[in-house]
């Protein structure tokens, strides 16, 4: 049995409570949150037992002589740093929310330490643990060349009060992108506004080049009322979309491509839809999964690693650069290049 703390019950914290309080090779020793009514409607959501502690202040978790064997921290990212860095050092595995922290020199010292003591610091980027995108990394190669792609995440709220709808709504996109690719960007521009906060940005446009030369269009938004959560990868071959608005088949391949005439024009072969199928099973309960499996085997999930993580950091403050610069384009700074 891992023994766990959950650290954060908000709106994506309580998800992680009810995972690790009813997964079977987990003993949940303590919530943690600063709201007391937050971590009571918990307790009472859950039906957890008493010997749950319910703690205000991490501090009092670090001083109690309880002992645990791992931490999720669902905390707001300007937190983590100090977090997670007391939690390795205390000798505590740590699965972390995205983004890891909100500079790359930070993730590359929090995974170092994880190395030096030999714990695993697990990133919860979620879409690398859903069953859609396993499915459709298989199809990748048959799209041909891929050409460019396009992603939209947008809805009317939740609006935050500690970053932009780029730091917020981004990971996700620049997560799938990099990971069906495989490959992370060179350069990066943004440009967006605000409307609802001043300095905060409700609304972000991008542009990613690759180096291969595949370039991504995306757009993030708070403060939109048409819900989008599409990305599309176009090939020379046919286009791979996954839509988690479209219930019935969110995960398609749309095959088809034009091909020259004799007299110099193109002839458009008919399109062909394919639905993909893939296991139903919650992303989140997979992040918890392979946490608990990579505590017992040493191993890391590329997905999960402090290496995707930095990678999606650089992106960011790229990203960041460029919004701040009025989208003059940006070089991803990375320990590679």
């Amino acid at each position: 049995m891992i023994r766990l703390a959950v650290i954060g019950v908000g709106r994506w914290g309580q998800h992680f409570a009810r995972l690790f309080a009813q997964h079977s090779a987990v003993e949940l020793v303590a919530l943690v949150d600063p709201h007391r009514e937050r971590l009571q409607a918990v307790q009472a959501q859950l039906q957890l037992p008493n010997r749950v502690g319910l703690w205000t202040d991490v501090a009092q978790v670090w001083a109690e002589t309880m002992v645990l064997d791992a931490v999720m921290i669902a905390t707001p990212a300007t937190t983590h740093r100090n977090l997670i860095q007391t939690a390795l050092q205390r000798g505590y595995h740590v699965l972390a929310e995205k983004p890891l922290t909100l500079e790359a020199a930070d993730c590359l010292a929090l995974t170092a330490l994880a190395q030096q003591q030999g714990k695993q610091l697990f990133v919860d980027h979620t879409y690398g643990f859903h069953p859609a995108m396993e499915r459709g990394k298989t199809v990748i190669p048959q799209l041909g060349t891929c050409r460019y792609g396009y992603a939209t995440r947008t809805n009317l709220g939740p609006i935050r009060q500690d970053v932009d709808a780029l730091w917020d709504l981004a990971i996700h996109d620049l997560a799938m992108f990099n990971l069906w690719l495989g490959q992370t960007p060179q350069r990066v521009r943004a440009w967006g506004g605000s409307w609802l906060q001043p300095g905060l940005a409700d609304m972000v446009w991008a542009t990613l080049h690759y180096p291969d030369g595949f370039e991504a269009t995306c757009h993030w938004s708070w403060d939109n009322p048409d819900k989008q959560r599409r990305l599309g990868i176009v090939g020379d071959r046919g286009t791979l979309v996954f839509d988690e608005m479209h219930g019935a088949a969110p995960l398609q391949v749309f095959w088809g491509h034009s091909q020259p005439r004799p007299d110099g024009g193109y002839h458009s072969e008919p399109i062909q839809a394919e639905a993909l199928t893939f296991a139903e099973q919650e992303p989140l309960q997979r992040v918890c999964d392979r946490f608990l499996e990579n505590i017992h085997t040493g191993q890391t999930d590329a997905a999960a690693s402090g290496d995707l993580a930095t990678q999606l950091v650089q992106i960011l403050q790229a990203l960041e650069r460029s919004l701040a610069s009025g989208s003059i384009w940006q070089a991803v700074e990375s320990e590679d290049r």
